[in-house]
């Protein structure tokens, strides 16, 4: 059986320099859309809105670029990435693949670590929801932390890290298009209670009935996402 005492943690961490620092806060400001797709990313404008040295931010905007987040123009500049429905059409059907997979083996393999780490991660989702239920604001960062780590608690004893590893990238890509579905909701939808039917049947070591749920799950966020107007893509998704 495999353990996985390190499973993905739900605090942000503080930046340790700088240029971290600036990474973390332009990637929330796209994700937020506050900078929204297609938006061309100004060095010498947002050198002074986020208060670092222009050196600092175009490193910044390269991290930024490797996350597919922000498009580099050669000579003339960054720009925020697009996004469209083809896009999250794509990623969410790769998603679905791997990440039922990773849970199908985790399911099979994992321990009683495992299983204490998905239940913890289960948990503090759970207030995090019951947050949002209240309205209480400034807990949608909250919220995404612990989401991101109870689908990562969930796939934590698969043992290829290349399925993780690919699974993250592509979760971190539907994030912007998940704010649209969470902020505008589009369909109706208990998303706690998903987790809890995904959470149930995996401890339940169902994996036909854990991954089904999962799939829906997924591609639940896509259906709202294909039921949003057309010019929500190329404006803010949500205000700040």
């Amino acid at each position: 059986m495999i353990s996985t005492a390190t499973a993905g943690t739900t605090d942000a961490q503080e930046p340790k320099t700088l240029v971290e620092g600036a990474y973390h806060r332009l990637r929330r400001d796209i994700i937020e859309g506050v900078h929204p797709p297609g938006e061309k990313l100004r060095v010498e404008h947002l050198k002074d809105q986020y208060e670092v040295g222009a050196g600092t931010l175009r490193e910044a905007l390269l991290l930024l670029v490797t996350d597919a987040l922000v498009v580099a123009q050669g000579q003339r500049g960054f720009r925020v990435a697009p996004i469209s429905v083809a896009d999250f059409e794509d990623i969410t059907r790769t998603r679905v693949l791997l990440e039922t997979e990773a849970l199908r083996q985790s399911i099979s393999l994992g321990d009683d670590a495992w299983e204490a780490d998905l239940v913890a991660a289960f948990h503090r989702l759970s207030r995090a929801e019951q947050k949002l239920a209240d309205h209480d604001t400034g807990t949608t960062e909250e919220w995404e932390l612990r989401n991101r780590a109870f689908h990562e608690a969930l796939i934590a004893a698969s043992p290829s890290r290349w399925i993780r590893h690919f699974q993250h990238i592509l979760y971190q890509q539907s994030e912007r298009y998940r704010r649209i579905s969470l902020f505008r909701q589009p369909i109706v939808r208990d998303i706690h209670a998903e987790h809890q039917a995904i959470f149930d049947a995996t401890l339940a070591r169902d994996a036909t009935r854990a991954t089904s749920i999962l799939t829906e799950h997924i591609l639940r966020t896509l259906d709202a996402v294909k039921r949003m107007p057309a010019d929500f893509f190329t404006r803010p998704a949500a205000p700040r």
